[in-house]
């Protein structure tokens, strides 16, 4: 949920997108139509012997893919001046959105609420190719994949697809910048809890049994009878500057999974700055690996409505104005809900900023944790709600209690009382595992984000755990932590702003 101290900044952000044309510095939008130069450099003042502007690098390409529209040129933050095809409406059938060659320059924008398919009716397909640049203008521009249709985004470690905002493309991104366009949202046909129509208990009902409305648009549905669902692939793929509260708790995130089944793959994925949650999960069964989330300005790592899957090699770090928890665990309130919420998390970093406490799991929902480092100057973990610390149920999806092995904790205070579960218990808890720190000292060190979260020697002293005895899903490996030390190049070339090496998240994205 979006965090009330933004709000005022994220509607003066949107505000903000419309600029009225004045002079040489005009910005026209993208969306206008007819061969709009947007130019975000001013005029040279004048001088006893002008020197002429140089010509940007690259050449925009003459022409747009077939399915996109040619709404002019843009010259970006780098000095590239490039295509703007704009993508609109409803995708039904193929659509491919080309990395084209380096001599003709294209960016894609989204206009708009861009829909894959139709729920129960014409299903589509989008592909992007490795490389390609999408932008949004505004919180109203944002990419939804309905129930039956699906999307391949799958960049390369070199590569990556980047789906930011236009203020990015035009390099006039800053460090605290959030909700500057809408996000992704990908709705699918998996099991959930959380029902508008069926029930959760009749897993053998029609395909509309227990449905939902999701969060963030209107009217769009998810959820199912089909565990292992299909909604595409997403691989090496950064989402910039996301998020928009369409209406008083009612958010886009950066990437919505809504009903998503485990034949989805999604892997090496890095959301940056969004206004309201990097990542969540309403119910489904799809695994996640690989998962980056940075200057996350509400919670970064959200699942609930019933979610059952695993992610490994999690890295989530708040920039250091904004941020609240970095993993929110919750139910609709009927802790009796079936499927129950069983999320499993190995080989995490979390590092907050003191937004909140780290961890904050709440009602019908089973979390286990395995070789995890946590860290942040106030509390590490809060367990709310007696179902939350409740004893193993009948049901095989029933787990009881958290689970904590081989975790690392250096927080300001390790477990938070907040008038409900009792610091006492959370501790038992948390001592029932092996290998688990409660009050450590944090050698994390710094790569180039702010915020430390590359393992230092205490924590690589903790003996890890072997995850796949836990889901034969997670790999094992020799140390805790997202990120085992400063060689470790699992987050290298396909992120922005976590290394050295790589481009700082507010640089204008490669085009040519």
């Amino acid at each position: 949920m979006l965090n009330k101290q933004t709000r005022s900044v994220l509607f003066a952000g949107v505000a903000a997108l419309a600029v009225t044309a004045c002079g040489a510095d005009d910005v026209a939008s993208p969306g206008e139509g007819g061969n709009v130069t947007i130019n975000n450099n001013s005029t040279p003042a004048p001088s006893p012997a002008p020197t002429p502007t140089p010509t940007p690098p690259g050449t925009p390409a003459t022409d747009c893919p077939v399915g996109t529209a040619n709404v002019g040129t843009i010259t970006t933050g780098s000095g590239e001046m490039a295509r703007n095809c704009q993508v609109s409406g409803v995708i039904q059938g193929n659509l491919i959105l080309p990395k084209r060659p380096d001599t003709e320059n294209t960016v894609y924008s989204l206009s708009g609420a861009v829909e894959v398919g139709i729920d129960g009716g014409t299903s589509g397909i989008l592909t992007i190719e490795p490389g390609v640049t999408i932008f949004g203008s505004s919180g109203g521009d944002f990419l939804l994949v309905n129930r039956g249709s699906q999307i391949f985004a799958e960049g390369t470690a070199s590569k990556p697809i980047i789906f930011t905002s236009r203020q990015n493309v035009l390099g006039t991104s800053g460090v605290d910048s959030i909700g500057q366009w809408g996000g992704i949202v990908i709705l699918g046909r998996a099991p959930i809890s959380d029902c508008a129509t069926g029930s959760a208990s009749n897993p053998g009902g029609a395909r509309t049994d227990c449905d939902a409305i999701v969060e963030g648009p209107s009217n769009a549905v998810y959820g199912g009878t089909l565990p292992a669902d299909s909604s595409g692939r997403l691989s090496y793929v950064q989402v910039r500057y996301p998020g928009f509260e369409v209406s008083p708790g009612n958010e886009l995130n950066g990437i919505t999974m809504a009903g998503i089944g485990s034949g989805t793959f999604f892997q090496n994925i890095q959301v940056h700055n969004s206004s309201d949650d990097g990542v969540e999960w309403f119910g489904g069964r799809v695994n996640g690996k690989n998962l980056v989330m940075t200057g996350i300005d509400d919670d970064s790592v959200d699942s609930d409505s019933g979610f059952q899957g695993a992610n490994q090699f999690v890295l989530a770090v708040q920039r250091p104005n904004g941020g609240d928890k970095i993993v929110e665990g919750d139910s609709n309130g009927d802790e009796d809900a079936e499927p129950r919420q069983r999320h499993k998390l190995a080989n995490v970093t979390f590092v907050s900023n003191g937004g909140d406490e780290v961890l904050h799991l709440r009602g019908g929902a089973d979390f286990e944790f395995y070789n995890a480092v946590m860290s942040g100057p106030d509390q590490c973990i809060n367990l709310d709600g007696a179902a939350i610390v409740q004893a193993a149920g009948a049901a095989a999806d029933e787990n009881g209690p958290p689970i904590f092995e081989s975790t690392f904790l250096s927080c300001g205070t390790a477990f938070k009382d907040d008038g409900n579960i009792t610091v006492a218990v959370i501790q038992t808890i948390f001592n029932a595992g092996s290998n688990n720190t409660a009050n450590g000292t944090s050698t994390l060190a710094a790569g180039a984000w702010p915020l430390a979260f590359i393992n230092g020697a205490n924590e690589n002293g903790v003996t890890p755990f072997a995850a796949s005895g836990a889901d034969a899903w997670f790999e094992d490996v020799s140390y805790i932590g997202a990120v085992k030390d400063a060689n470790d190049a699992r987050f290298m070339g396909w992120t922005c702003g976590l290394y050295a090496v790589d481009p700082a998240c507010t640089d204008a994205p490669v085009i040519g």
